[in-house]
């Protein structure tokens, strides 16, 4: 599996993948929170993070697709998962290997974003008036959303073998996944609780509950669930193959 982990992130430093991800997400975020003046932390009123935390996972709603698209895709393309699948490795081996290396290149995007909790921190009145707890639980939420979000579109990357029918099913899925339940739940079709129990089915909801600071096992065992879901179904995926 190290060695399925270690190819991959090669394979996205040794090209312009990872550079453009990381740049990208970097770029959009830093211009939406510091430049563009409707949306702009400075002109906020007071110290907080939030709007980067509304705005980061519709920004990896895409990115993430697009980091995923070729991990199965392009192999069973070229004929390279026939190679890969030949060596001692499980399939578990395989794919959890290159799960670990997208939620790595993920990471590695979030990492520089450490820069805009500084910035807040030391900007606010007086120094250090930001809610600490509150950003540390939706940082948390945004690790444990990219790693569901990295199971759909392995899930996506290997139901074809093309590369843009893989992103465009993964952003569907992820898109669904994350706004669909509440779109659905807004409509005036449900009696007593029943918006509430499809709302809670959306990965949004579970999101922003772990944005207020407050680490609930509910959610992370809805998202570690939701995780092992579609890596379960990649899985199924490649065992085609054998039948």
């Amino acid at each position: 599996m190290l060695a399925v982990y270690r190819k991959e992130i090669n394979a996205f430093f040794a090209s312009l993948i990872g550079y453009v991800v990381i740049g990208v997400f970097l770029i959009v975020t830093g211009l939406f929170l510091f430049v563009f003046p409707e949306t702009s932390l400075l002109n906020y009123g007071y110290a907080t993070l939030g709007p980067f935390f509304t705005l980061a996972p519709n920004v990896l709603l895409f990115l993430i697709p697009a980091i995923c698209m070729r991990a199965l895709a392009e192999e069973r393309q070229t004929g390279a998962i026939e190679l890969l699948v030949t060596r001692p490795l499980t399939d578990w081996q395989i794919v959890l290997g290159k799960f670990l290396a997208c939620v790595t290149l993920v990471v590695i995007a979030l990492l520089p974003t450490v820069l805009y909790y500084y910035s807040v921190y030391q900007l606010g009145e007086p120094v250090g008036n930001i809610d600490t707890g509150g950003t540390i639980g939706s940082y948390i939420g945004l690790l444990f959303l990219s790693m569901a979000f990295v199971a759909i579109g392995l899930f996506a990357s290997a139901l074809t073998t093309n590369q843009v029918v893989s992103f465009l099913l993964a952003l569907a899925l992820c898109f669904w996944c994350y706004f669909g339940f509440d779109y659905l739940a807004s409509l005036p079709i449900f009696y007593g609780n029943g918006d509430r129990l499809i709302s809670s089915l959306g990965m949004q909801e579970h999101f922003q509950s772990l944005g207020r600071g407050l680490i609930d096992t509910r959610d992370v065992v809805y998202f570690l669930s939701v995780t092992a879901l579609f890596l379960l179904l990649t899985l199924l995926s490649l065992a085609r193959r054998k039948w």
